[in-house]
This record gives structure tokens, sequence and C-alpha cells, in this order.
């Protein structure tokens, strides 16, 4: 089992949502932490909001233009020595429809939810496969299963996400570098108001389905009940699991007669 006691532990978009929620319940279990994202502020805050400030550092990055991920990864190990576990929390959703989102958008999308975890977990992975430990949580969605309208940037994401840590997976686990893929239906966030909506900017309302969704800390005691399991990959969700298991089982036909009739924003 994966222990978060004394490890260092670095989580990107932890200023708010589930990636806070991760932080506060691994520094609950006594882990050392690095957070990060855009806002330098929002950090500091959570920072102090949790009972062993000391024992967390802030490292502020825009991982729509991350450069030098060997570099950052360095910064981050600089605070309390090698990092055991990378959370990668951050993403970017969308409000678009296929002939409305610029290929723009569907680049930035990709940068933050694909390209970002990837080029985060390939400059820890050396010092993990020399030292035969390291574990990379990803929070990836329903949607690395499924598709919907007015989504099609943020699950072809997602999706490409599946694909490259299944196959590392297969690689790297005999070498003592654990995966577990965490897939959270609607959580409580801010996930549609940071969404990109028309012109690639920021959608700016919440959806219905968000705002009756999971409480953000009752997903991140998942999450990390599953890293502790060494679990592949964990789903959670409520009704919205339905539709995973109706995609995967059942006719790829009626899978899109039904999601044509949902109605989504």
């Amino acid at each position: 089992m994966t222990q978060l006691s004394d490890k260092v532990v670095w989580i990107t978009g932890a200023s708010s949502g589930i990636g806070e929620a991760l932080a506060q319940r691994a520094a609950a279990r006594g882990a050392k932490l690095i957070l990060s994202s855009r806002r330098a502020g929002e950090l500091e805050r959570v920072r102090q909001s949790l009972p062993r400030p000391h024992e967390v550092a802030v490292l502020p990055v825009d991982l729509s233009r991350l450069d030098g991920a060997d570099a950052l990864a360095v910064q981050a190990a600089g605070f309390f020595g090698p990092i055991d576990l990378l959370a990668n929390n951050a993403g970017l959703s969308q409000r678009t429809t296929t002939l409305d989102t610029g290929l723009p958008a569907y680049r930035q999308i990709m940068e933050v939810d694909f390209f970002a975890p990837i080029a985060l977990t390939k400059a820890l992975l050396p010092d993990w496969v020399a030292r035969g430990s390291g574990h990379v949580v990803v929070v990836s969605s329903v949607f690395g299963h499924i598709a919907m309208a007015r989504r099609t940037g943020y699950a072809a994401a997602k999706h490409a996400l599946h694909g490259w840590y299944d196959c590392a997976r297969i690689e790297l686990e005999p070498q003592g570098v654990r995966f577990t893929l965490a897939c959270p239906g609607f959580v409580r966030t801010n996930v549609s108001v940071n969404a990109l909506g028309p012109g690639g900017r920021a959608y700016g309302k919440s959806d219905g389905d968000i705002d009756g969704g999971m409480d953000p800390a009752v997903c991140a005691e998942k999450i990390w009940r599953a890293v502790e399991s060494n679990r592949q990959e964990v789903l959670i969700a409520g009704k919205e699991r339905a539709a995973v298991y109706f995609k995967r089982f059942l006719p790829l036909s009626w899978y899109t007669a039904f999601a044509r009739r949902l109605k989504v924003n």
C-alpha cells in the first residue's frame, strides 16, 4: 500500500476544488506538500489553512505555458527532497460545440489536460525508476470513458490521458512506479465557470449538474483511498456512472442516441 505519511506530494490545480481538497486530506495524513496552480495568492491561502504550513510549499505555474518541466521538477524537489507522489489534478474543460470551437481552444485544452501532466510525469520518472518507487495519480474524468455534446476537446484530452498512462503502467509498474487514474463525475467545483466558452473566453457560469455534484472533500478522500490501495483506476461518480457502463457494454448506436437526447450546457 502507498502511505502518504512523511511522503512528499506535489499537487497541481491546488488552489481550489478537488486540488484544494486533495491537499487538505493529504496534510491530514501527514504528507509534505508542494502546491501548484496559476494563482499564487490562492495557493498561499490554502497553505495557511493547512495544519502544518511549514510543511507546505507554494510553486506557482501556468500549465498552459509549461516550459521546462525538468527544471520545475528540480525546483519542486528543492523544498522537501525527492517527490514521492505527483497528483496531476489541474484541468480545463469547455462549453462549446464542435463547429464553434477553434483550434487554439483545442490546443489550450490539450496543453493543460494532456501535455502538462505528461511533461511533469516524465520529469519525475527517471528518479522514480532509479529509486524503485514513485506514484502518480491522474485526476481524469468520466469523460475519459464517455462522449457528450459540447465536450469534444475535453473528452479527447481525457481519453488521451487514459491511453498514455495505461501504456506507461504496462512498462513501468514492474520497476516500482505506480499509476492511479481517478475518474470523477459531477463535483462541486469551478470547472464550468472556468471552462472555455465561445471565442475561447471563460464560460463564466456554473452547470446545474456541477452545483448538485459531489463534495470535493468526499471526492478527494476517495482518490487518496484508491492511491493507498494501489488501485489502477477508480470511478468516482453517482448516477453518471451508468453512462460509463452503458457506453462500455451496449451497442454504440444506443449510447449515441441516448447522449443526443441529453440536455447539456
